[in-house]
């Protein structure tokens, strides 16, 4: 395991070899979508959204990171998703980007205000945001309060989604990341929207991060239900929620480094 960390970690700091690897995965994604069967459920969601041109931040577990790009429709404004600057927040950058889909890059230091920020400025111009509300290293199916706190700030709704495949795989990462395969039954499920309003107080910041929270993993459920997966169980409560979720931080940064507010998607331990 820890020679396969160290190829890993190479091939995400070279970046010639990043882009290769990154095209391959994207013509892998593109491969389970292309050989599986796969249903959107809830798509009339997201398209009140995009029909009316509101912005909203759109919000998946990091383990279900996979197929994604498949939720952004092509006719709709831009999309992108909250990366970090470590190497493999670069290399989901990279690979994202094969689906037209955007990276916004912010530190998950310094209490996340370069990373909100950035997501602030996105969401007015009117673009999507995507976020991992459980990253960049967990507990995994856990939310924190950082997507509750951009999407009030923002004026904007969250919309929580996932994905499930009856042929997967699923990695003892932090995340349990989720691997599709190929030639497989696949569901793409959308939720109802959360709303936060600006004034909201600290009991109700946290009523809506548990909201999120409970609504996420009641999806992935019901998502693994209906292709027959066996559902993967969300970590224990931890004593403190996180404040920022971003992609692609590394798990093994120092005590300075650790996301005090946005953390990042892409991050693993």
């Amino acid at each position: 395991m820890a020679i396969l960390r160290s190829i890993v970690r190479w091939l995400t700091r070279n970046s010639l070899a990043r882009n290769v690897v990154a095209a391959l995965a994207a013509q892998y994604i593109r491969l389970i979508h292309l050989t599986g069967r796969w249903q959107v459920i809830g798509e009339e969601i997201p398209r009140r959204f995009w029909d009316t041109h509101r912005p909203f931040l759109v919000c998946f577990w990091h383990g279900r990171l996979l197929m994604m790009p498949y939720c952004r429709n092509p006719d709709a404004p831009p999309v992108y998703i909250l990366v970090s600057r470590h190497p493999d927040g670069r290399f989901i950058a990279d690979t994202i980007k094969h689906f037209g889909v955007g990276a916004i890059t912010g530190s998950s230091s310094r209490g996340g205000t370069e990373a909100l920020r950035a997501v602030l400025k996105t969401l007015a111009s009117g673009a999507t945001i995507g976020i991992t509300p459980d990253g960049p290293r967990g507990p995994h199916m856990r939310a924190g309060v950082g997507a509750i706190n951009a999407a009030r700030m923002a004026g904007v709704a969250i919309l929580p989604v996932t994905f499930a495949s009856r042929r997967r795989i699923v990695f003892k990462s932090w995340d349990r990341f989720v691997v599709a395969l190929p030639f497989s039954k696949g569901v793409l499920l959308w939720g109802d929207p959360i709303e936060i309003a600006r004034d909201s107080d600290h009991v109700a910041i946290e009523r809506a991060r548990r909201k999120l929270e409970d609504r996420l993993n009641a999806l992935c459920y019901e998502a693994d239900r209906l292709v027959g997966a066996q559902p993967i169980e969300p970590a224990p409560e931890a004593d403190e929620a996180l404040e920022y979720p971003v992609a692609g931080s590394d798990a093994k940064s120092s005590e300075d480094d650790r996301p005090e507010g946005l953390s990042a998607t892409g991050g693993g331990q």
